[in-house]
């Protein structure tokens, strides 16, 4: 994350510097005039001017070839600082030099302790130059080292609060940085979340209707078969009863690839009506006695649909599975809800051992609707599946 941070100082320190390098360059030019109008034309006049010229090039070669972040900044400091010190020593007007160019030290220093270091060396040269100069004087102790030392700790307060401003903007870009990409994870996990609860839904919906119609269509025809020569009625019936089905498939599966939504068809009518057709073919393909008691409720379409998806999947398993003679079909309003129970006298099984998705999807659909399911079964004492659905806004316990 640090690397994120970066840009954002850079992007500081670059307005920073567009703002002064327009002044350091009419300073240099000034100096310059300056000291070519009042020296004359002695030595230490073309020595100042020496100086001055190793300043300007170095910041003409630090903005026109910036290859190197630290070597050519520190490099164009250490002339700053050499200049800085033989202009002191040379008597030529540096406190000129010195104020302008003091943010250049926490600009290119990159750190504390780096502009630290170099302002600390340009005060040292400065003060030295000027006392190899002066001597121990009172002009050089009541002026030039007082006035040094005044400018040059107001310079360091404002570097440090400068950099103090920049760390918190760093840090604010920082976080924002780390927010946006933390909003972009997490919208990606929520449309991950999305896409998997829509898979999960949709393989749901697919095993619960298609998946068992087809089932279904599979025993009614090997039974067809086999009926073909000894009981051509009962076939003639069985062949009914495989072209509803594939019909009501053919429907079912329109409805999911054209609106995706949770089988439509199942809302027609009242609950009780809709078992009923269910019950009544599921006895006239299967031969097995059903025995119901269906209240005629009054349910909403989300709970409609997994009441009937809920006997589906339990008749369905009772087909494949249990060899049972008898079924019973309880649907009731309790106190704390629907309650739908599905009952048969088969071979039973091991609850803990089942592993088929009919069951956990079953779960999964009740649990959407704050309901639960009851299995209770063992082997050769049947099974009871009990499926229970809150209404007003009460919760499965």
């Amino acid at each position: 994350m640090t690397a994120l941070a970066e840009p954002s100082t850079d992007a500081f320190w670059a307005v920073s510097l567009r703002r002064w390098n327009a002044v350091c360059w009419v300073l240099f030019a000034a100096m310059a005039v300056g000291i070519t109008a009042l020296g004359g034309s002695g030595r230490d006049t073309y020595a100042a001017l020496a100086l001055l010229a190793c300043v300007a090039v170095s910041f003409a070669v630090l903005h026109r070839f910036p290859a190197n972040p630290v070597v050519r900044p520190h490099g164009y400091l250490g002339v700053l600082v050499a200049a800085l010190g033989g202009l002191a020593y040379l008597g030529s007007s540096y406190a000129a030099l010195f104020m302008v160019t003091l943010p250049h030290y926490w600009m290119f220093g990159r750190t504390r302790r780096a502009s630290m270091e170099f302002l600390g060396l340009a005060t040292a040269g400065t003060l030295a130059g000027s006392w190899v100069r002066q001597g121990w004087s009172a002009e050089f102790i009541g002026e030039t080292a007082v006035s040094t030392l005044i400018v040059v700790a107001v310079g360091v307060l404002i570097g440090l609060w400068a950099h103090s401003v920049v760390e918190q903007s760093t840090e604010r870009a920082r976080l924002i940085v780390e927010l946006e990409r933390t909003q972009a994870e997490l919208s990606q996990a929520h449309q991950r979340q999305g896409a998997a609860d829509e898979r999960e839904r949709m393989a749901r919906e697919i095993h619960d209707t298609l998946a068992q119609g087809l089932a279904s269509i599979v025993v009614l025809a090997e039974a067809a078969r086999s009926g073909l020569a000894t009981d051509p009625e009962r076939t003639v019936r069985q062949l009914r009863s495989i072209e509803s089905t594939a019909r009501e498939n053919l429907a079912e599966a329109r409805e999911l690839v054209g609106s995706g939504q949770h089988g439509g068809r199942a809302a027609a009518g009242s609950v009780a009506q809709t078992l009923r057709r269910i019950l009544d073919r599921f006895a006239e393909d299967t031969g097995l006695t059903v025995d119901t008691e269906l209240a005629d409720l009054d349910c909403d379409q989300q709970t409609r649909i997994a009441l009937l998806r809920c006997t589906q999947e339990s008749l369905a398993n009772v087909r494949k599975h249990a060899r049972a003679s008898t079924v019973g079909v309880v649907l009731a309003r309790r106190s704390y809800g629907v309650e739908l129970e599905v009952t048969d006298d088969g071979t039973g099984f091991v609850v803990e051992a089942s592993t088929g998705f009919g069951l956990d999807g079953m779960r999964k659909r009740l649990a959407e609707l704050g309901g639960r399911l009851t299995v209770t079964s063992s082997v050769g004492d049947g099974t009871r599946i009990l499926a229970m659905i809150p209404t007003d806004g009460e919760g499965a316990v």
